[in-house]
């Protein structure tokens, strides 16, 4: 058997266990970045207990799910960064539109998770997006030979109280693109966009939704629209603020 019969048969089984309903609709749940117990996960994707138990065994024997069990609990989480982004990008490269909100409370959750969500343990969305964007217009990212932080970016981060050194020991890419499956552009991932997520929630500018969904605080709007160098204003839901040409 040649390596690439080897490789392939690894593949196929790889996206056997992505094409379900369900296990997919658990996975893009655990991009929230937190550990859900099995009757969380069971209820959230409308099936029985037992068969999210056999779902999710599956999803852990198969590498995409690590789980912890506490007394009579079993918690689920996704296996590391590189899982959730194989998930991310898959959902951004899925074809057709979302199906229209069918109640008030489902747009307006649609609207939040379009905004601002955690992609596991960085930000997505349309403000994921901006961060990027920004970031790349006031030249703290250089992507000449590829995506890395300038000695300007250095700088950004040390008045912004990240602190740089775990960023380079870190066993994960510094910094790297995340296909954002809403915005279909890249949003800001690696170990800086987990740090800037952290800082953001940590600083109190954002703050969790019930879901995988961010908010932007009252005091969060005006200190992240001066650490981006843009108006308050700018950072509404439905702004379109100048990005810096429309570089990514």
């Amino acid at each position: 058997m040649t390596t690439a019969t080897t490789r392939g048969r690894a593949l196929a089984r790889l996206a056997t266990l992505l094409a379900d309903d369900t296990r997919a609709t658990i996975c893009l749940a655990l991009l929230d970045g937190r550990a859900w117990t099995a009757g969380e996960l069971a209820r959230l994707a409308g099936v029985a207990p037992s068969t999210a138990s056999d779902h999710l065994t599956r999803l852990v024997r198969g590498g995409l799910l690590v789980e912890e069990r506490q007394g009579r609990h079993r918690y689920l989480r996704l296996a590391g960064p590189s899982v959730a982004q194989l998930v991310e990008d898959l959902a951004g490269h899925a074809p057709g539109r979302p199906e229209p909100a069918r109640s008030l409370r489902a747009a307006r959750a649609g609207a939040a998770l379009t905004y601002a969500r955690t992609c596991y343990d960085h930000l997505a969305g349309r403000l994921g997006v901006l961060l990027r964007d920004r970031l790349l217009a006031r030249g703290l990212l250089g992507d000449a030979g590829g995506l890395a932080l300038t000695p300007a970016g250095l700088e950004w981060l040390d008045e912004l109280g990240v602190p740089v050194d775990p960023l380079r020991s870190a066993r994960r890419p510094l910094v790297r693109d995340c296909l954002d499956w809403t915005e279909r552009r890249p949003h800001l991932a690696g170990a800086l966009g987990a740090a800037l997520c952290g800082r953001f929630l940590d600083a109190g500018w954002l703050a969790r939704g019930g879901d995988r969904s961010l908010r932007l605080t009252p005091a969060g709007g005006p200190a992240l629209a001066a650490a981006l160098g843009l108006a308050p204003a700018d950072l509404a839901p439905d702004a379109a603020p100048d990005t810096g040409g429309g570089r990514a």
